[in-house]
Order: C-alpha cells, then structure tokens, then sequence
C-alpha cells in the first residue's frame, strides 16, 4: 500500500504542483481545503485556525506536507498572517504528533535567509534580521520557529521565487511576470538589486525528496538561478516577446508612491497595495543564495530559469485576467 501524505495548501500554486509530484511519486494524497474538493484528490475540509480538528483526518497519514500559508501585503492581513502562518502552524504540527505522523515537510521561504551579504551568498546558516515592517517575512521566521518546537520530526524546504505554470493568485514574482508579459511595465525596478529564481516543478519535487531525504530539524534551500533583476528582465522580453523598458524609477520616487498607496491601504481596509514598501526596500537587495546542501542531500537539479519563465507567460497569456 502506497505511503499517504496529508497535504495542505494543495489549492494554491506551490502545494497545486506538490500535489502532482506526490502523485507522480506514487504517494497517496489526503488534501486539506477550505473550499470544497479538489480535482483528482482526496479532500477533507478543514481550517489551520482551527487545528484540533484536523487529528482525525489525519490519522493514518504517514507524512504531512504544510504548504498552506498567508502571503499578503494588505496591512488589514497582519494579525491574520500570524494567526496562520505561526499560530496555525504550532497547531498542526502538534495536530501530526496526536495522529502519530512520523515526519513533517514544512514549505519555508528563502526570505527568512535575509540577503546575501559582503559577496558572499546565503545559506541555511542565515537568518534574516528581525524586521516587524515586513510582516510576511516575519511571519515566515516564526513559522520555522513553531515547526522545529514542535514534537515531530521536521524539514524545512526554503524555495526561492517560484515561477511556472498555475500562479493564479499571483505571488508577487508571478503578478511581475504577468505584468510585464502584458506591457504594464513603465520603468525598471529602482536599485541594483536581484533575486534566485526556480521553476515551481523543482520546488515541488525537493518537497517530495525532502520526505525520505531530508535530515530531521535541517533547512533545505531549494533555488534555480541568481539573476539581478535587469537579467531577469532581459529574460522576461525574451520569452515574452515584450521590450523591457529603457526607464529606471528613481528609488526616492518608488518610495514616495509606495508610502502613499500605504496611506491609501489603511484608509480602505480592502484595499490592495500596488506598490508594497516590502517591495520596493527590497529592490535595492541582492536576494541570491547557494543551494548546494539540497543538491547535494536531496538530489535537487534545477531546470532553466528561462523555461519556467516561458511556461508562466504562455499561461498567463492562456488565462487572462
């Protein structure tokens, strides 16, 4: 009888291609949702809010792979992130010990290794400083924290950007990627600064090695490659077939806009920002990473960058807004 892995986020677009290569893996899969089955799966309805009531499905999972988490910029989400991404998380790797589940993959985020620093590129030895202006990011820090206290064997997987097929949401590299393939793009990000990108199939895959590979209370980073945004742009236009603007935004004006859609975020609690603070202060920063101990442990071999880029264009173009 195939292992069963109890998955949740298998809505969203990392724990979507999880899902797949659990399945691929020959893994049976029980899904967490909030809204309703999903295709292909077994679902069992259910809230990280509320994780007493997630022991009994549970039971007779072997694993559990905790992709679900809250990624918002919206001010209003604050206290929500907390709540789910850090609260959420202690209670259901607690709810994994009561149903005797022996392991828990736990999707981290590279954002909580800070940047790189004095040329030298960031590994799983690396915390990023304490920030309570980024909330996301700090709740991402804790969320580490709440899963290694808890009582069940964890590995944290550290994806970098994911892009591909399936970003509906978007995340904020997938809503840049949609962006600039349709032309919204006026100017160039302010700064000099870069990030890693991978291709969401890899991610998904050190996920699933990550369950019999990875070394109980270890961190893996999982990347692809280390572009400065003027290269990942450079890319984007290639794919794409769209020109990249020749215009750089001056980082004072990026800061100006950034502050007032602030403003305006506080004062309509549904809104949306546009230009996130978090955003621009981290256009200035070299987000690379070295990825070796996942290479090394877990057998992660990255695809091109400019594939998965080229499959989240023809998506995006496939699905318009």
């Amino acid at each position: 009888m195939a292992d069963r892995v109890f998955l949740t986020g298998a809505s969203g677009f990392v724990g979507a291609h999880v899902a797949r290569a659990l399945l691929a893996a020959g893994f049976e899969v029980r899904a967490l949702t909030r809204s309703g089955p999903l295709p292909g799966l077994s679902s069992v309805p259910g809230d990280l809010e509320r994780p007493g009531e997630l022991v009994a499905p549970m039971r007779g999972c072997r694993y559990l792979i905790h992709c679900a988490a809250l990624y918002s910029f919206a001010p209003r989400d604050r206290r929500r992130m907390t709540r789910i991404n850090v609260d959420g998380t202690a209670g259901i790797v607690e709810a994994a010990r009561i149903a005797q589940v022996e392991r828990v993959v736990l999707t981290s985020s590279s954002a909580t290794l800070g940047h790189a620093r004095d040329g030298r590129l960031a590994t799983e030895d690396d915390y990023a400083e304490y920030d309570l202006r980024d909330a996301y990011h700090q709740s991402k820090l804790e969320q580490e924290r709440a899963a290694f206290a808890g009582r069940v064997p964890v590995v944290a997987v550290l994806p970098t950007a994911p892009v591909g097929a399936g970003d509906w949401k978007p995340t904020p590299t997938g809503a840049l990627v949609r962006d600039f393939a349709a032309g919204r793009m006026f100017a160039k990000p302010p700064g000099n600064g870069g990030m890693n990108v991978v291709a969401v199939e890899d991610v998904a895959r050190a996920h699933v090695a990550a369950l019999t590979q990875g070394r109980a209370g270890e961190r893996y980073v999982v990347g692809g490659e280390n572009l400065t945004m003027d290269a990942l742009w450079a890319l984007l236009a290639e794919v794409s077939g769209t020109p990249a603007p020749r215009v750089r935004a001056p980082y004072a004006l990026a800061m100006a806009v950034a502050y007032a859609d602030a403003a305006r975020c506080r004062l309509d609690p549904r809104a949306q920002p546009f230009a996130p603070l978090e955003g621009v202060r981290m256009s200035r920063a070299r987000m690379f990473v070295d990825d070796a101990k996942a290479r090394r442990e877990l057998g992660h071999a990255p695809m091109p960058v400019r594939d998965a880029l080229a499959r989240a264009v023809a998506w995006y173009r496939a699905h318009p807004a």
